[in-house]
């Protein structure tokens, strides 16, 4: 059943609130202080730390369920820098995440302090530093009497958040698009919220649903840092399953903004665990219908509930840190534009651009980021009625197996 719209404007707002806000990896912080007080109004959670500083929402009391927890996971870093060090005006910065070179030089950033105040400065050169293996950077600040010390972090200098119809140079997407400083991968930590929310309420209502968890990691940004170490540490059991929620590239073709939510087969690094996976696309399946005709169907401009099915070729994704740790793990992901702020990324990458690369906000179809809050939400109530595809297969030879003589 589709969100009402009382609760997808709230799940709206919070998705607003949260990617507007400065984050880096190792430095978290304001993301973190928001869920405490997201998960502190609600008395039936809990919310616990690991050694490596990643955070674990549950519920106070655990539904009865013979599966193991189902989690959603979502990183609370995003590419930015930090403050190494300051003489007078000038900075040295460290950026933690994958931006191509070609978009610094010149670009204005906003250096944010631990007093919450804010300070323009522009970059200026590429640098040398003893913190490999990130990218250094001097910068000079507006206000050489600015209250900013090493530790401090900035962000990109962009334009006020605003939905549009459409994304940038794409046509018009029902609901609207949201540009704004960071979706990757905080529209994926509001989605999580939005669905441990319905879940709540379902469990309020009486319905049976999943040990559903949600564990939030750190410093992917710069190899998965967070991830690795809740796998080290085992900080979701072992029995756990767990989709992995993202932000990833879009393409206009193959993985188009306003598609609706991705669920995701795999990425450049591995293949995800196909049970969970197929398990997930069945729960999609009965919201709306197949992510594609089949060659039996005619194709329909207008499905209940739009989602695609992708293997996401060009990235990777935390599903395959925990696969590899021997986890049941896959993905879900929103399609993004202006990945990692990297505007007009595909001609820069081509060097068919005609202008400097500049940074822009990135952008995510409202209807998509509310689609995977349906869709998640519908995972922690159906996804263990969902069949095996090894019992469909079972079922389609007892029915049919006459026809070979058995």
């Amino acid at each position: 059943m589709p969100i009402p719209d009382d609760r997808a404007a709230t799940y709206t707002d919070w998705l607003r609130q949260i990617t507007k806000l400065p984050t880096s990896a190792g430095r978290e912080d304001r993301v973190v202080a928001w869920i405490e007080r997201w998960a502190g109004e609600r008395d039936d959670l809990t919310l616990t730390r690991d050694e490596h500083q990643n955070l674990t929402i549950a519920f106070r009391d655990e539904p009865a369920t013979d599966a193991g927890p189902l989690y959603l996971t979502a990183h609370l870093d995003h590419p930015a820098f930090v403050v190494e060090s300051r003489d007078g005006a000038d900075l040295t910065l460290a950026f933690r995440g994958g931006v191509m070179d070609d978009y610094f030089l010149d670009a204005r950033i906003i250096v944010h302090t631990d007093d919450n105040s804010s300070h323009g400065a522009t970059i200026t050169a590429k640098t040398e530093g003893p913190h490999e293996p990130f990218k250094m950077f001097s910068a000079t600040l507006d206000d050489a009497g600015a209250s900013v010390n090493p530790g401090d972090i900035a962000v990109w200098d962009l334009p006020a958040q605003e939905i549009l119809p459409a994304p940038d140079g794409g046509e018009a997407v029902e609901g609207g698009v949201l540009h704004t400083d960071a979706c990757d991968d905080l529209a994926a930590v509001a989605a999580a919220l939005g669905a441990l929310e319905e879940t709540r309420l379902a469990r309020a209502r009486g319905e049976s649903v999943a040990d559903l968890r949600i564990l939030f990691t750190m410093a992917e940004e710069i190899g998965f840092i967070g991830a690795i170490g809740a796998c080290r540490s085992e900080t979701p059991p072992k029995n756990a399953r767990l989709i992995c929620l993202e932000n990833s590239r879009a393409d206009p073709k193959e993985s188009p903004i306003g598609g609706g939510p991705i669920v995701r087969v795999g990425d450049r690094i591995s293949v995800f665990t196909p049970e969970l996976t197929t398990q997930i696309a069945k729960v999609a399946e009965s919201l709306g219908g197949s992510a594609h005709a089949r060659a039996t169907e005619k194709a329909t401009d207008a499905p209940k509930f739009r989602w695609q099915r992708k293997l996401m070729a060009g990235g990777a994704c935390e599903a395959s840190v925990f696969c590899a740790y021997a986890y049941t793990a896959t993905c879900v992901c929103l399609p993004l534009g202006n990945y990692h702020n990297m505007a007009d990324l595909t001609a820069v990458q081509a060097g068919t651009h005609t202008s400097r690369p500049r940074v822009g906000r990135e952008h995510v179809s409202i209807r998509d980021y509310l689609g995977m809050v349906e869709l998640l939400g519908a995972c922690a109530t159906s996804l263990g009625e969902s069949p095996s595809f090894r019992a469909r297969l079972d079922k389609l030879w007892d029915e049919r197996k006459f026809v070979v003589g058995g």
